[in-house]
């Protein structure tokens, strides 16, 4: 040691000393190394969560790619379908509209022109081309008594105090002597009428079908105010006849037939029923039960028009009125089982589609026929009744 130990020992004190200073900065180092640890940890786990987003974004959007393609064909699709009907199907739905709106052209014109044939042919009173029989009598039964046998037009006067008035006289069905009030045979007449027009009668009561005389009925209503006046003078009975579009024909009768005067609003009144058509006036519709049935029961009803409301169905409420939703005037309860003034119907069975409000607004006898089927032909005769 003794040549080397200076410098040995030189170069050992160099090496503490430089430890020194390394260990110092390593010291001042450390911290840093630290912070940077912590940093680079922060910087990782942003980045992981930016991928874990990117990532997420990345689903969405290829979702949502997806999702656009899906309507993307659907709105080709319906552009496609909307172009065909555009290019095909509105020019081809617009010629037909044009050919009905011709056509529909054609019947006004039409319906014009024999619009105003009538109004030229009724500038004057129209006149019976029929002589009127000679035998006349208060009604058709006094008629018959007097030597009036045939069924036709007649003129009776019930009370002298006013003008005699043209009645059809049925002469030959059991035993005559019937005044026809109520006749329906082709729809060629509206019964849709106001209170004042079935209170003085309308239609047509008789015409010549070749005969020279007046033998053949039309449609016609005799008149609220006349109907009362005739069944008020004795007993009365009324007998219903109807048929049906094959031919069929039934009938309902009543022994005992009033009707009330305006001041009451002409209250009917029915009682002994007898016949094969179903007794409609006195127990209702057959189809229905309780309290429903009792509703269409018309015995003891007032009558009502679609301007005169005088039903039981809900009294006051415009909306709800029997008149106007079944076609015609009636002694409607709430509202019918029979409907004789009702819409004329050329089919026989009808349905809710073809009834202007929706409702069985038919020339309707409920039980023979039901509810939806309108009858040929009805006609309603009143005579005094004789109990025998």
């Amino acid at each position: 040691m003794g040549v080397l130990c200076p410098t040995g020992c030189e170069l050992k004190t160099m090496l503490l000393k430089q430890e020194r200073n390394v260990r110092t900065s390593i010291n001042e180092l450390k911290p840093q190394v630290d912070q940077l640890s912590r940093s680079s940890n922060n910087i990782y786990n942003y980045v992981s969560s930016m991928s874990n987003s990117l990532r997420e974004r990345q689903r969405i959007v290829g979702d949502n790619s997806r999702v656009v393609g899906r309507y993307t064909d659907r709105v080709e699709d319906q552009h496609a379908y909307i172009k065909e009907t555009v290019d095909t199907v509105f020019p081809s739905s617009i010629r037909v509209l044009e050919g009905v709106l011709d056509k529909v052209r054609l019947k006004i014109q039409k319906l014009e022109k024999a619009i105003q044939a009538q109004r030229e042919l009724c500038k004057e009173p129209c006149k019976t081309s029929c002589p009127i029989p000679v035998v006349s009598g208060k009604e058709c039964e006094e008629i018959y008594r007097r030597g009036g046998r045939d069924s036709q037009m007649y003129l009776i006067q019930p009370d002298s105090f006013y003008p005699p008035y043209k009645v059809f006289c049925d002469q030959t069905t059991n035993n005559g002597g019937w005044v026809l009030i109520q006749s329906r045979l082709d729809g060629s007449v509206d019964f849709g009428r106001r209170w004042d027009e079935y209170r003085r009668g309308f239609g047509n009561i008789a015409f010549d079908a070749g005969k020279g005389h007046c033998e053949t009925p039309g449609e016609y209503w005799l008149g609220n105010e006349r109907i009362s006046q005739l069944t008020k003078m004795a007993a009365t009975e009324v007998l219903i006849e109807m048929q049906d579009w094959t031919g069929d024909k039934v009938h309902a009768q009543y022994r005992q037939f009033t009707i009330q005067s305006d001041t009451s609003n002409y209250v009917m009144a029915v009682d002994g029923y007898s016949g094969n058509a179903g007794n409609c006036l006195l127990e209702g519709s057959l189809e229905l039960f309780g309290i429903n049935r009792t509703m269409t029961i018309h015995n003891g009803m007032m009558f009502s028009t679609y301007d005169r409301d005088n039903d039981n169905w809900t009294p006051g409420d415009p909306s709800k009125q029997c008149s106007r939703e079944d076609g015609g005037g009636w002694w409607y309860n709430r509202c019918h089982s029979a409907n004789p003034n009702g819409r004329y119907y050329t089919t026989g069975a009808y349905t809710q589609q073809m009834a202007k409000h929706g409702t069985d607004d038919g020339v309707v006898w409920m039980n023979w026929k039901g509810s939806w089927y309108s009858l040929k032909a009805i006609s309603m005769k009143i005579r005094p009744f004789f109990d025998s």
